[in-house]
Formats: C-alpha cells, sequence, structure tokens
C-alpha cells in the first residue's frame, strides 16, 4: 500500500510505526516540531528533515550518509519488518520526502497517509501530546539504491545526450524564470530540456489527497511528460520533486529517481 486513507490508519494504529514528517518553508512563520509537541497523531514520533539530511553538504536536504541513516533507524527502534505511516500537516511534501528517502535505504513497507495530518484533524480523530518512549533496536540491514539519485554532472550529460526525462516540481512561474528563486545566489529559469509538473497539480486542494490515478496520467500528459520513459525529477532542493516522485510510482509502478542537488545546485550563479 502506498497510500493508506485516515480510517484505515485510525482502525491500525496499534500495528504501525508512524513518524510526523512535517516540514514548512523559512519564510512560514510556521514551527513543525513545536506543533508537533502541541498535538500529533498517538505515537507518532518527529522526524526532522533539516535534522537528519546531509550536514556535510553545501546544498540543502541532501540525504545523509549510509551509517548516519542506520544509526538513525536504531535510535528510532525501527526493524525491518515494521510498516511504516508518513504523514505531514502540509501538502504531502515532506512526507514524501520520508517515504523516498525510506525507500532509498531499502524499508519495504512504507506509506503516506493521505490526506496528511489536515484531514485527519478535519476528521476530527484523536490526537495526543504524549511523547511514547522509544525503545532502540539494535539491528538494521540497510539495502541503499544508489540508482535512485542522480548528480549534477548526470544532470549536465543528460543535456546532451537526452538519455531521461527531467521534470521539475517547482511552480510554473519560477521554472519559467519569471519569478526569483527564494534561495539567494540562484539564478532564474530551468534545466535546459526539462519539463515542468508544478508539484501541486498532483493533490486535490479540498481533500489534501492524491489526485485518481487517470487524473495523475493526464496531469503528466498535458504537461508533455512520456512517464514511460526513464524519468528523473528535481525541484529547488529535493522535497517537492518526491510528490511528482509518488505520483509517477502510482501510475506506472516504476521506482522514483531524483536529482538530489536539485535547483539549490544546479542553479548557482
Amino acid at each position: 500500500m502506498t497510500l493508506v486513507s485516515t480510517e484505515w490508519l485510525n482502525n491500525n494504529l496499534s500495528k504501525v510505526k508512524i513518524f510526523d514528517a512535517s516540514w514548512h518553508l523559512p519564510n512560514s512563520n510556521r514551527d513543525a516540531k513545536k506543533e508537533y509537541l502541541e498535538k500529533h497523531i498517538p505515537a507518532a514520533i518527529f522526524w526532522d528533515i533539516d535534522e537528519h539530511s546531509d550536514k556535510n553538504s553545501s546544498h540543502p536536504h541532501m540525504i545523509s550518509n549510509l551509517n548516519y541513516w542506520t544509526k538513525m533507524i536504531l535510535n528510532f527502534g525501527i526493524n525491518n519488518h515494521d510498516h511504516i505511516i508518513v504523514y505531514d500537516h502540509s501538502h504531502l511534501y515532506s512526507a514524501c520526502r520520508l517515504w523516498f528517502v525510506l525507500r532509498y535505504f531499502g524499508h519495504k513497507k512504507v506509506s503516506i497517509l493521505n490526506g496528511g495530518f489536515k484531514k485527519w484533524l478535519k476528521e476530527k480523530r484523536i490526537v495526543s501530546k504524549k511523547i511514547d518512549q522509544i525503545k532502540q533496536t539494535n539491528n538494521y540491514l540497510i539495502n541503499e539504491n544508489i540508482d535512485w539519485i542522480k548528480n549534477k554532472k548526470q544532470i549536465d550529460d543528460n543535456i546532451k545526450n537526452n538519455s531521461f526525462v527531467l521534470v521539475d516540481a517547482r511552480s510554473r512561474d519560477r521554472f519559467e524564470g519569471k519569478k526569483e528563486e527564494p534561495r539567494p545566489g540562484l539564478k532564474k529559469g530551468c534545466v535546459p530540456g526539462s519539463k515542468n509538473i508544478p508539484f501541486q497539480d498532483c493533490i486535490d486542494v479540498k481533500t489534501n489527497t492524491f489526485k485518481s490515478k487517470s487524473k495523475l496520467i493526464n496531469i503528466f500528459k498535458d504537461n508533455n511528460v512520456d512517464y514511460y520513459k526513464p524519468t528523473v525529477f528535481m525541484c529547488g532542493s529535493g522535497i517537492t520533486a518526491c510528490v511528482l516522485g509518488l505520483a509517477y510510482f502510482l501510475i506506472s509502478d516504476n521506482n522514483a529517481v531524483i536529482y538530489d542537488g536539485s535547483f539549490a545546485e544546479w542553479g548557482k550563479k
């Protein structure tokens, strides 16, 4: 199950491990950790995207190394057989990022809460302030899928040889260079030859859930993206690209590939 409903999770709370992966843009004036401490789905563990990204990288939100990830997973008390449910309190983008990274490091059973915490709260489902004590595990097998990540050289090579379709999840204005990038020191525009599907197009605004498979297929077609060809996704810093990655997985059953540095790396002046 790639997506689980709020009803399903409500009925299976004791059978799963849950991560609150909420993250907000710096200009949103929201504090994800503070919001989690005020209320969260019972037994949810807070996962901080900034804390658990590669701190040695000059680019934001890069995937951490294998050793760090293994220690983090053990500290969170996760076993290889656990069914992990990920949610966030936004438009599913940071939940999709954790979904991608967990699977990148080989975890088999990972699902997104469709509709996220927004839908959960709207339906007045149970919330908690309690922070459960975590019993650390001492064994977790990592299987890193290194082919699921592209680097800048591979992106630059692709401009010449066109070996895969590169799809950018940023807004149309940013992609077309009509709007400045929110991060300083970046040029405007896009990678030559890339396509654009703003990630919000995949999400139903009213329910905060992913649109149906048929609608997602049409979104890819309407944006001239041949999803049956090798496809790589990017965005500003590798987060919202994972929304497109999940949509791509839903319609093609193929694993998502992400340009992790994204425009924060490629677009440097």
